[in-house]
Formats: C-alpha cells, structure tokens, sequence
C-alpha cells in the first residue's frame, strides 16, 4: 500500500507477490476473489491486495488465510523494505477509508474487515510499538504468523524468512537472500509441478532474477532456466503478433466500411443526379424539382445550379465536379 511504488533493484517484487499470495490460497481460490493494487476513492492511495471472500462464513483453510472475514487488506514490503510504525497507521488509515468509501453507508461493517502485513524482516520497533503505545498483544501463532490482540479490526503480521517452507514455500521463497541449493531445488520440483501456471511462472522468474548465483548451481537449472526464458519468448512473441493481426484486422475492416460508405454514397448521389438532370432537360424550375422529390429546395440548390449550368455533361461527370466541391 503505497502512493508512489518503491523498487530498490532491477526485480519488481510487488507482482510476484500477488501471485504467490494467490499460490498459497488456492485451496480456497473459489471463495476468495483478488484484487491488485485496489484504487481508493479518486486520488493516487491504493491497497497492495484485496482479498474479498465470497462467502463470509466460510473460513480459509490455508494458515495466513484463518485470519480473514469479508474484506481484507493486505500490506507488502519487498525484501529490501521494511514494515515501520507509520506504515501501520497509513494502512489502517486506507482500512478505515475503504470501509468508509463503500457505495452505503456502514454496507462494509468493522467487524468484517482484517488486516494483514507482510515483510521479510522482523519488525521490532512496530512490534514494542504496538506493546507499550497501543497495549495489543502480539502472539506467534506459527512459524512467522503473528497475531495482534487489541484492536475491533483483527491484525496479523507475517514475516516471510520464518514461515514454514512446508506451508508457505512460495511466499518464504519470495526474496533475494535464498542461500540454500536445496530451497531451490524444491522451488524448482515443485514449479514443474505447476509448468502451466501463470501464478508460478512470475513467481519463479522473479525468484530466479533475484538469485541468480545460487540457481546457477543446481543441477539442470540452466536447460530449465533456458525452458522459462523461451516460454517467456514465445508469450511475448504470441502478443505481439496477436497485436499486429488485430492492428491490420481493423486496418482491413476500416478500409473496407470507407470503401462500402463511398460506393453508397456515390450511388445515392448519382441517382438523384440523374433525377435532377432529366428534369432540367425538360426546364423544370428548382421549386418544381423539389416538389417532385419531395424535399425542400435548400437540399437540392447546390445540385440543381451545377447540372442547370452545364447541361452538356454526363452523370458521371456531374458527379465528379459536385463530389470534387464536396471535397473542398
């Protein structure tokens, strides 16, 4: 949640991390619906992620889901960032704003909010801050999961280095300080679980870009690195030739309106010219041709002076000297 995105490298974390998030979910996937980078109200203030539950008394399975009611707020921090304590009163602030921007007065009651922080760092001064200023309580209720007691919205605070590479592999895995060859190798196992996935697929090439070195001493990474490399390729070749069909699609259908509107405009024009031009030949005035017509003879002076002034000239080629002025 923040009013102007911060990226510390060339890796762009805050994607990865709503896949991933999306990853560790997916068993309740049906009943949660994801929103990235929620807009609130009309000016730049946005929540990282949205999690809304479709059914409210249906509870999540996954360990960092328990915690969630209808509307849930999410808080990231990359790697490289840090959770403070003016990070906790903004993103209550944007909860609070979010509940009071609903459609209805009082339509997202208090009580089915949540709030979650995620970093990979241990927060110490929010946590004392919390303690001693705010007087919540915070409990570990697993491995990085912390609960903060004390307040009507429920908080919990996950710290991604100490979640349980069991449960939360994803999540735990997303940073630039992986030192494990064999953490990588179950990233990887467990990616070719899931080849298909797009949720997988950004969070391993953003994990791999992160940690480039230790990926490069697991044996085989190079042909499967090679394997994601071309999958990307082709994805980006396949949109941008899918573009260029679309782009000459319309092209051709453009033209081909112009070409249709042309042809029945010059067809009705014609017609009316040969109409006025007989009717000429035979020294009928301009009231009498509009008479004839039935319209008004302001819709038909401009044809009528042209054809009465060149009575030697064919349809055609009256046609082209009022099509010609129309062009002017």
């Amino acid at each position: 949640m923040k009013q102007k995105k911060k990226e510390t490298d060339a890796t762009y974390w805050h994607p990865a991390f709503y896949a991933g998030i999306q990853i560790e979910l997916e068993e309740d996937a049906d009943n949660l619906v994801f929103e990235n980078e929620h807009q609130l109200g009309t000016k730049p203030m946005e929540i990282d992620v949205l999690i809304i539950k479709k059914e409210t008394d249906r509870p999540v399975k996954k360990n960092i889901g328990r915690i969630f009611k209808k509307h849930n707020i999410i808080e990231y921090k990359s790697p490289d960032d840090s959770l403070n304590v003016d990070d906790f009163y903004k993103v209550y602030g944007y909860t609070c704003f979010y509940k009071a921007d609903a459609r209805y007065v009082n339509s997202i009651p208090a009580d089915e909010l949540t709030i979650t922080f995620v970093a990979e760092k241990y927060p110490r001064k929010l946590i004392e801050h919390l303690k001693s200023v705010k007087k919540y309580r915070v409990e570990e209720k697993e491995k990085g999961i912390y609960y903060v007691y004390g307040d009507l919205i429920p908080i919990q605070i996950l710290i991604t280095k100490k979640l349980s590479a069991e449960e939360n592999l994803w999540l735990k895995s997303l940073t630039n300080k992986l030192n494990e060859t064999a953490a990588a190798e179950k990233l990887i196992e467990n990616y070719m679980d899931h080849k298909e996935s797009s949720l997988h697929r950004s969070m391993i090439e953003t994990i791999m870009r992160a940690n480039q070195k230790l990926f490069q001493e697991v044996n085989g990474m190079s042909d499967i690195f090679m394997e994601i490399v071309q999958e990307k390729f082709d994805r980006k070749l396949k949109e941008e030739v899918d573009k260029a069909v679309d782009k000459a699609v319309e092209e051709a259908v453009e033209e081909a309106v112009e070409e249709a509107t042309e042809k029945a405009v010059k067809e009705k024009l014609t017609e009316r010219i040969s109409l006025i031009r007989k009717k000429c030949a035979r020294n009928k005035s301009l009231a009498r041709i509009a008479d004839d017509l039935e319209t008004d003879t302001d819709e038909i002076r401009s044809l009528y002076e042209v054809i009465s002034k060149n009575p030697e000239k064919t349809v055609e080629e009256l046609y082209q000297i009022i099509y010609g002025k129309a062009q002017k």
